[in-house]
């Protein structure tokens, strides 16, 4: 197995996205990579457990990526050990009304995990630089003061709100929460391939809507808004890792190798001991249940 090191997916410099890789060989078949993953999917959810235990720290991971790029069962594979407890995951949809009766990071703030617990956004409030910066009619929606019209929707505006998402990250990370950033990087000739997989498989036509090839046209605006987010929103406490996604079990394992690698660093996450008066006394405890 090719090793993995966290520094060759990292953002840590202005980046072109064409030159961004959307394929990687690891150099095993997939049955080893699935192997490799459970095994590392295993070791990620005992270090969970013990952040359950701590209660200090939080995991934030938001997954960003066109469509078909395998965001749902990324999550599936990569967190089938953990405990339920644990765990939660929110996919951010179309802002409901009351949502949009709130500002656009709302929703997605009272959706931030406890201490303790990994929290997962499945899309992320980076769609409010994304979705609606391609389709800035969207932001209408919002009801914004000082925003009346499309007109309105300046590159002063865009600016304002990565400060405010930059600032929001650096807020949550400074109060116990560990960001881990994934962009799914397909290439457009492999989403054609995933969107004709679903017209081809009645089982997987649930999947399939008319806006997906609507959507598509604009890919080269997506590409562009992404290049833009990439650059502008990748921080040391809030890094984006671009993780090569044309072939799922190789994205999986990557995603799961450098939250493992990460998060083992972390050498203060440890099961709390116990009051030393109990400590003192568990031969007492034991002899007590032994004895009924």
């Amino acid at each position: 197995m090719k090793n993995i090191y966290i520094d060759d997916f990292k953002i840590s410099s202005q980046i072109n996205i064409e030159k961004l890789p959307t394929a990687l060989d690891l150099g095993e078949d997939k049955k080893d990579i699935q192997k490799e993953l459970r095994d590392v999917s295993e070791r990620l959810a005992d270090i969970q457990n013990t952040m359950y235990a701590h209660g200090k720290y939080s995991v934030l991971m938001c997954i960003q990526g066109m469509d078909t790029a395998g965001k749902d069962s990324l999550i599936r594979e990569v967190f089938k050990e953990f405990n339920v407890r644990g765990i939660e995951a929110h996919s951010f949809k179309k802002p409901t009304d009351i949502e949009l009766k709130h500002d656009y990071l709302w929703r997605h703030y009272i959706a931030l995990p406890a201490r303790g617990k990994f929290g997962i956004f499945n899309r992320t409030h980076y769609e409010n630089v994304l979705v609606t910066r391609v389709h800035p009619n969207y932001l209408m929606y919002e009801n914004m003061p000082e925003i009346k019209s499309v007109d309105d929707v300046t590159e002063t505006f865009w600016d304002k709100r990565f400060e405010e998402i930059n600032n929001f990250e650096k807020h949550v990370a400074e109060n116990g929460t560990i960001i881990f950033k994934f962009f799914l990087n397909i290439s457009k000739e492999e989403q054609k391939k995933r969107l004709l997989r679903r017209l081809n498989k009645p089982e997987k036509h649930w999947k399939f809507s008319p806006d997906d090839l609507k959507e598509r046209k604009l890919w080269d605006d997506y590409q562009n808004c992404y290049e833009d987010l990439l650059n502008r929103s990748s921080k040391s406490y809030a890094p984006w890792f671009n993780i090569p996604a044309d072939d799922k079990p190789t994205a999986r394992y990557i995603v799961a190798k450098i939250l493992y690698d990460t998060l083992k660093t972390y050498t203060d996450i440890r099961e709390p001991e116990l009051p030393a008066k109990d400590k003192a006394n568990i031969d007492m405890y034991k002899q007590e249940l032994e004895n009924e």
